[in-house]
């Protein structure tokens, strides 16, 4: 049932003003949701802690087409801090939700950070940076709307090298993917912390053909801001984390 407190246009209508990501939505979600005629929403999941504080929330929109569809909106903020900002994501896909729940406990808050009496230099932060992974687990591709994932993941990055036109291009042809969590760190850099996570948005193309896009997340910014950088290959994705714990 809807709130009888709130329209369903309007509960919409906040979910999208406060979700900092709203503009990933796919244009044809965003059409969909257009046409909702009344909504439910429920606590999915939540995580609690002295350096968390996380939930996911399910909403699910009746259309006027008599289909459904479910938006999965994650809020967070930093336990330690009571007055901290609670931040708002909002996804389509209930993987994308999950990745992105992982990122907060995995890596930039659950992670203890490295105090000043134990911080280590310069050369030992990059080599966990650089770290080899352990074996992946085989991809299982998902045909879900890929070519459209693999153009928000490119619309998200911020970084001036990321790919271009000709990546956008091939990417067009994706009709699978596979999202894997290579690393997650939490380093001390210049007196503060800085969170770093590597993914690798696998794509099975038409041909049978395989490519990769490699996104590094992290908080290595002058004012501590989430940034997203994207590359087309694991070796720059690394340099790059190298580069901003040098430039921090």
């Amino acid at each position: 049932m809807s709130d009888p407190y709130e329209t369903t246009e309007q509960h919409l209508e906040r979910l999208l003003r406060c979700a900092l990501n709203s503009f990933d939505l796919s244009d044809h979600t965003i059409e969909r949701l257009g046409t909702a005629l009344a909504h439910s929403s429920a606590l999915h999941s939540s995580h609690h802690s002295a350096a968390l504080h996380r939930e996911t929330y399910r909403h699910t929109y009746l259309l006027s087409d008599g289909s459904a569809l479910t938006l999965w909106e994650l809020v967070h903020s930093g336990g330690r801090d009571a007055e901290a900002p609670r931040r708002h994501e909002l996804y389509d896909d209930e993987g994308d939700a999950q990745v992105a729940a992982a990122r907060l406990s995995g890596s930039f808050w659950d992670t203890r950070a490295l105090t000043d009496e134990n911080a280590r230099d310069d050369m030992e932060i990059l080599t966990l940076l650089s770290a080899v992974p352990p074996a992946p687990l085989p991809r299982m591709y998902a045909p879900d709307n890929s070519a459209d994932h693999a153009r928000r993941v490119l619309r998200r990055a911020e970084n001036g090298d990321r790919p271009g036109a000709e990546t956008a291009g091939l990417l067009r042809a994706a009709f699978a993917h596979h999202i894997t969590q290579i690393l997650g760190r939490q380093c001390r850099i210049d007196g503060r912390d800085a969170g770093f996570t590597l993914y690798e948005h696998a794509f099975l193309l038409l041909d049978g053909s395989e490519t990769s896009l490699w996104e590094v997340e992290h908080t290595a910014t002058p004012d501590g801001r989430h940034m997203c950088e994207v590359y087309t290959d694991e070796q720059a994705a690394r340099l790059a984390m190298e580069a901003r714990t040098q430039i921090c």
